[in-house]
């Protein structure tokens, strides 16, 4: 008996040995299929807040029946999204009776964030046009406030689509705009960032094709984002939706945050400066953002339509439900390279 134990604890402890020596299992590698956000999500902007969370901030749209100024949603790791609801619950008092909030993009100075939207004034008929809003707030959720008054106003829809920058080569604060068949801009904010510098005018960074023939006609949407001693500017054209969506990312790049930027196809002697466009059951595809994810890869956030779905309700326009979708930048030979949305899963950002 006690022989018969005695061998019975050696196996025991054998089998307790050979199972401390073997091998563990491998993880699966996180993966992800577009979209990540399936509902309409249109120019999305995402920032890493402190708190390690992702925020995404888009256009305005209907939910329920009822309208959100300015979207905004939180992620851990840029594929599961939680929708919270409205950032700038009351609408600015120079815009109180319009329903016309988009293009946000928020920039972190310090314990506040500051909100750069357009917005379609109350004055706003066909001899006036569009105004770049800003508004604050002390956390990524908001609620954003609007200082009161536009940043600035002009005729047709030229002041659309702003993106604050922080110079890191010069400390200076920046800000890009526009659209409306005119360049991009760019101006120098004041040290408040809620006007413009003193003195300071906006400069054409990227013109659209001249006499209104060839591609793009307009452009907009513009991202700036620093890689290996370049200031990339990622900028969309022509038309974001509608029955003639004809959208697509386009790229230019310089050593300076404010130019001379020279496009891809300037540099590289390609037909076009287009890095992504519509592919497969995604078309019209840009507005994009850039974020970085944990492990220093680039990714860019943007809206596209799925042609399966494409709108929200069966009365809209078609092709005016525009879902948030991100891939990652590979960059070869100095420029980024955006493989498009694949139908199989994709190896996932590292939160």
């Amino acid at each position: 008996m006690v022989a018969a134990m005695r061998m019975f604890l050696a196996i025991a402890a054998a089998s307790v040995a050979l199972a401390g020596c073997a091998a563990p299992l491998a993880r699966a590698t996180p993966t992800y299929v577009n979209p990540v956000l399936d509902a309409d999500f249109p120019d999305p902007t995402v920032i890493k807040a402190p708190d390690g969370s992702y925020y995404g901030y888009a256009t305005q749209t209907q939910r329920d029946g009822k309208w959100v100024n300015i979207q905004l949603a939180r992620s851990a790791d840029l594929v599961h999204w939680d929708y919270l609801g409205d950032a700038l619950l009351a609408k600015p008092r120079w815009a109180a009776a319009t329903q016309d909030f988009w293009a946000p993009d928020v920039i972190r100075d310090g314990a506040r964030y500051i909100m750069y939207y357009s917005a379609k004034p109350d004055t706003s008929d066909e001899r006036h046009g569009l105004c770049l809003g800003v508004a604050t707030a002390n956390s990524p959720l908001g609620p954003f406030v609007d200082i009161g008054h536009p940043l600035q106003c002009g005729s047709g829809f030229v002041n659309i689509d702003p993106m604050a920058l922080d110079d890191p080569a010069t400390g200076r604060h920046l800000l890009y705009w526009g659209s409306g068949f005119e360049p991009i801009k760019v101006q120098e904010l004041g040290p408040d960032r809620m006007s413009f510098a003193p003195g300071s005018a906006p400069k054409d960074l990227v013109w659209p094709s001249p006499n209104k023939s060839g591609f793009p006609v307009l452009v907009e949407g513009t991202w700036v984002t620093r890689h290996g001693g370049y200031f990339y500017l990622f900028y969309s054209g022509d038309n974001c939706c509608g029955p003639k969506a004809n959208y697509a990312v386009m790229v230019a790049r310089s050593r300076s945050a404010t130019g001379p930027f020279e496009t891809l196809e300037q540099a590289t002697g390609k037909p076009h400066s287009i890095v992504l466009e519509k592919w497969g059951v995604w078309i019209a595809p840009g507005h994009n953002s850039v974020v970085t994810d944990g492990a220093g890869q680039d990714w860019i956030v943007y809206h596209a339509v799925d042609t399966r779905h494409p709108r929200v309700k069966p009365g809209d326009e078609l092709n005016t439900r525009r879902v948030m979708l991100i891939d990652r930048i590979r960059w070869v030979g100095g420029w980024p390279v955006i493989d498009g949305p694949s139908a199989t899963p994709e190896v996932a950002p590292v939160p």
